[in-house]
């Protein structure tokens, strides 16, 4: 297997793994926990959770964008960025750029420590939020998969 196929397969696995994972916490866990009696017994499921995913969000994030940066400097692919019929392409960027952001730098420095008072604050206001919050990536994240999978396989906006 040559280097590309090696990187399209990581990027892959990657992105299911993920995006995968997102869905798993939006469509099963978030309603779950919105079932749950009072919102000290969400934050401690969540903080499980968060903990056991977190990690592994953090390390597939890191493969994807090694992944897609190889695979566009394999195939010098920048121009790509300069041209609309290429919209998913910045929809990658945008989508891993904002899990990144969450996972690495707001999440860790920020949320980690004002979530206990936001969460004792106004519970019922910050669970939705997180709840608003991880649908519009999910979808965000879908939209960007759906055209990405389209697009590299030839079917662009310009009907080309």
């Amino acid at each position: 297997m040559d280097e590309f196929a090696f990187a399209r397969v990581v990027h892959v696995l990657g992105v299911v793994l993920w995006i995968g994972g997102v869905a798993m916490v939006t469509t099963v866990l978030i309603p779950a926990m919105a079932q749950m009696r009072s919102a000290s017994e969400r934050t401690e499921f969540f903080a499980r959770i968060e903990g056991r995913f977190a990690p592994q969000a953090r390390f597939v994030t890191l493969l994807v964008g090694l992944s897609g940066f190889y695979m566009v400097h394999f195939l010098n692919a920048w121009s790509r960025f300069a041209e609309l019929g290429f919209w998913w392409m910045h929809a990658m960027v945008l989508v891993w750029l904002i899990f990144t952001l969450m996972l690495f730098v707001v999440e860790p420095l920020v949320l980690r420590k004002q979530a206990p008072k936001t969460a004792q604050h106004d519970a019922e206001k910050t669970f939705r939020r997180m709840r608003r919050m991880h649908w519009i990536l999910l979808g965000l994240s879908l939209v960007t998969i759906a055209g990405a999978v389209a697009g590299s396989h030839g079917w662009m906006l310009s009907g080309e």
